[in-house]
This record gives structure tokens, C-alpha cells and sequence, in this order.
């Protein structure tokens, strides 16, 4: 994690143009400042077989382009009902160029209310001075709402009732600190906080010790 280490500067870029997700993990990476994606740089398209690939391809196309530390995450949702779709088709189930509400309209007219469902991210870390990569996983568990309910989230949220809360809150009725305490994105982004917890021991202190 040269990017942090070496300057003492706590930054990454985030391979995405969705600030609905720039925001969500600048509060799920406390201690870094994280950048959105330039403008004028073209991503991979995400035709990889599963979220990892396409987490990686984007997070390797981002830290080429810029020589800088980048994270990219691909995520999404699995109904057991579909055998598993949308998958890695999430954010286009629908068709190309669907809405978020398009996508989760279709959810619910193809699988049953009360059918299991898991939320899905994989979270891609690309350093090309170090020349490190990584990619962490995190998963949620919940079932499908009969209707959508909440003006919070993003995406499938308004149908997802997650297995880790009691009661009949949907993801889109949670507040933030709720949500990112069990969300894929929480879960993927602290395994990544863990791994990189002496790079940032480091970049405090100003570099290594012993």
C-alpha cells in the first residue's frame, strides 16, 4: 500500500462514477480519503464471470491509467430462486441501461416474496508501485420483501430484508450506521481495513519499525 505509506497521505481511488458508492465507502474506509474516478478514463466493460474478475479489471485499469492505489468493488445480488441470477448482471438485469428501479421490478416479478436472496461484493485493491493486488469478499443474507419500502439505499435495497436484523426493516429503511454494520460493502470493506492495518500503522508513524 505504497500510495499511503511512502507520502503519509491516507487517499485511493475509487473505480466508479456511482456516488451513491463513493460516499458509502468513504464512511466504510474511516481514515481515507477516497476519490472518484476521473472523468476521462474509460473502465473495462464487466464481462468477467464473476465479481472478483470484474472487481480486478476495473481496479487494474484505474491504478494503470494513474499509477495510483485503486479499489473497485463489483457487487450484486443472487436470488436461490433464479439459481443464483442476476449475479454479476445486477446492475443490468433489466437490459442495458436499466434503471435501478427497472432491475428490481423485474426481481420481483420473477422470484416469490419471502425467497432467499444474498447480497454480494467483491472488493478488488490494486497498487502498481508495489505492484500488489488483492480482492475481499463480503455477503449478506436476506429475503425478498413482497414490495419495495424505503427511500434509503440504492439498487435492490427497497426489497431486501436482511437475516442479520430482526423485524421487517428492509435495506432502504435503515439508517447508514445500520446498513453498513451487516452489508456486503461493510464486510468486504473491513476485511480489506484488516489486511491493511500495518500499512496504516505505517503511514502514521512515518514508516516502518524494527
Amino acid at each position: 500500500m505504497t500510495g499511503a505509506a511512502s507520502t503519509g497521505a491516507r487517499r485511493l481511488l475509487l473505480a466508479t462514477r456511482n456516488e451513491h458508492k463513493r460516499r458509502e465507502f468513504a464512511r466504510l474506509l474511516p481514515g481515507w480519503e477516497i476519490d472518484a474516478l476521473p472523468d476521462d478514463l474509460e473502465l473495462p466493460p464487466e464481462d468477467g464471470e464473476t465479481f472478483a474478475e470484474n472487481a480486478l479489471a476495473k481496479a487494474r485499469a484505474a491504478a494503470a491509467a494513474t499509477g495510483r492505489a485503486c479499489i473497485a468493488d463489483d457487487s450484486g445480488i443472487e436470488a436461490a430462486a433464479l439459481d443464483g441470477r442476476p449475479g454479476v448482471r445486477s446492475a443490468r438485469y433489466a437490459g442495458e441501461g436499466a434503471s435501478d428501479a427497472d432491475n428490481l421490478a423485474l426481481l420481483l416479478r420473477e422470484a416469490p416474496a419471502g425467497s432467499a436472496l444474498e447480497y454480494v461484493c467483491a472488493l478488488a485493491y490494486v497498487d502498481p508501485e508495489a505492484g500488489e493486488e488483492r480482492t475481499f469478499e463480503g455477503r449478506c443474507a436476506g429475503t425478498l420483501a413482497a414490495e419495495p419500502r424505503g427511500e434509503r439505499g440504492f439498487g435492490y435495497d427497497p426489497a431486501f430484508l436482511p437475516d442479520d436484523r430482526p423485524g421487517t426493516e428492509t435495506m432502504a429503511e435503515l439508517s447508514d450506521e445500520q446498513k453498513d454494520e451487516i452489508s456486503h460493502r461493510g464486510r468486504a470493506a473491513r476485511a480489506l481495513l484488516a489486511w491493511c492495518g500495518p500499512y496504516r500503522d505505517e503511514a502514521a508513524t512515518g514508516g516502518r519499525s524494527g
